[in-house]
């Protein structure tokens, strides 16, 4: 592996981005984060904890200086929070610095799978149209990221080898 830049995926929750960034690190034997465990693993709680006992302003402000330090390493493969791509000083970094690839699955899918998680703090108070408004707003700014990846219909390791040829060809 020529490239020393991190593989990011971006994407709404429920997108599959730990899964497959799980498998991506996998076959390439790169380090595997998960930004929403190092979240956790740092602040030693869940994130719905934080967000219920310090809000979400404080938990977008200790996200974006968790990730930007993530994001200064090298070589690896990093599964974003569905709301950090938004963040511009992160969107920057991960745009300058790190190949990008979002995730981009069809609103009913999405749909059928935040609401079968519960641990979705932003989407917990949200109802169907709520939560589709949120992916529509969000899917503006996903749509920034380096490399597009239609995930609908596609089975896992598909959707990884569509990463790989990318990837390992940039």
């Amino acid at each position: 592996m020529k490239s020393k830049k991190n593989l990011v995926l971006v994407g709404m929750m429920g997108s599959g981005k730990s899964t497959i960034g799980s498998l991506i690190s996998k076959k390439l034997n790169l380090k595997f984060i998960d930004i929403d465990n190092v979240l956790e693993n740092e602040a030693k709680m869940k994130i719905s904890e934080i967000f219920e006992k310090k809000g979400e302003n404080f938990f977008r402000n200790f996200e974006e200086k968790i990730t930007l330090k993530v994001l200064r390493l090298d070589n690896n493969i990093i599964s974003l929070g569905g709301g950090s791509f938004i963040n511009e000083k992160i969107r920057k970094e991960i745009l300058i610095n790190n190949f990008s690839f979002w995730l981009n699955c069809d609103a009913k899918t999405l749909l059928k799978r935040i609401k079968k998680n519960k641990k979705r703090p932003v989407a917990f108070n949200l109802n169907d149209s709520e939560i589709l408004e949120l992916i529509e707003k969000r899917t503006k700014i996903y749509s920034k990221a380096q490399f597009k990846i239609n995930c609908h219909k596609l089975k896992k390791t598909e959707i990884v080898n569509k990463i790989l040829k990318i990837y390992e060809h940039s």
